[in-house]
């Protein structure tokens, strides 16, 4: 507990997913009182031509 899913655009660095999963983790232990054992971060890359918003493809936004 708790186990946090971040989808986010492919390409962006180890350490910077390295920096955010310490600071989820951190504001998780903060808010729920858990160990930051406990906090659990798994990362989904996705391409831009797999997510749309507003019926838009992020692919055809660039």
């Amino acid at each position: 507990m708790p186990t946090i899913m971040v989808k986010i655009f492919e390409g962006r660095s180890d350490e910077l997913k390295r920096e955010y999963a310490k600071a989820l983790t951190e504001v998780s232990t903060q808010v729920l009182g858990c160990d930051a054992g406990a906090v659990d971060v798994i990362f989904e890359d996705v391409k831009k031509s797999d997510w749309a918003t507003g019926g838009v493809m992020w692919s055809e936004r660039d």
